[in-house]
């Protein structure tokens, strides 16, 4: 058979791989029952509707019919280190800096990955993220997370 869509075969693999080693790697947990879900639930749940929709994807690469193959461009490293940076940088900081420092510089290093990056729409995105996400978590969930920097007292 002949890979007829480059970008739909390895997207296609990719999303049956790891949907595949996440519903693999959630039978170690315990299912539950569907009035009462265990750990693997959800994981397990995901994890085959993301090799299913990767197998789907896989087939169309096989099937359709594109004029040049659409063949992979160069790989793009510079938004892949940003990103990886980025979210490194988040989880180191949280802890001491809190929420409100910590995603702000999470949001805008991570829209630095992107060719179209302006600081305009960067802190917007960041504030508007902060406050959905101080909302939720915090005052919706209840959970304990730090909201400012360690110096300025219990931060919660």
């Amino acid at each position: 058979m002949q890979i007829k869509s480059q970008k739909d075969f390895w997207s296609g693999l990719m999303f049956l791989g790891v949907g595949a080693a996440f519903a693999i790697g959630s039978l170690e947990y315990s299912f539950g029952s569907s009035a009462r879900p265990g750990p693997a639930y959800f994981p397990f749940g995901l994890g085959v509707l993301m090799a299913i929709l990767g197998g789907m994807v896989l087939f169309t690469s096989l099937t359709k019919d594109t004029p040049d193959g659409e063949p992979i461009g160069a790989f793009a490293w510079r938004p892949l280190v940003v990103i990886l940076v980025a979210v490194t940088l988040f989880g180191a900081l949280l802890p001491r800096l809190g929420l409100f420092i910590t995603l702000p510089v999470l949001v805008i290093l991570s829209a630095m990955a992107s060719e179209e990056f302006t600081i305009k729409d960067a802190a917007l995105n960041a504030a508007i993220l902060t406050v959905m996400s101080w909302g939720i978590f915090s005052k919706g969930l209840g959970l304990t997370i730090p909201l400012l920097p360690t110096m300025f007292g219990a931060g919660t």
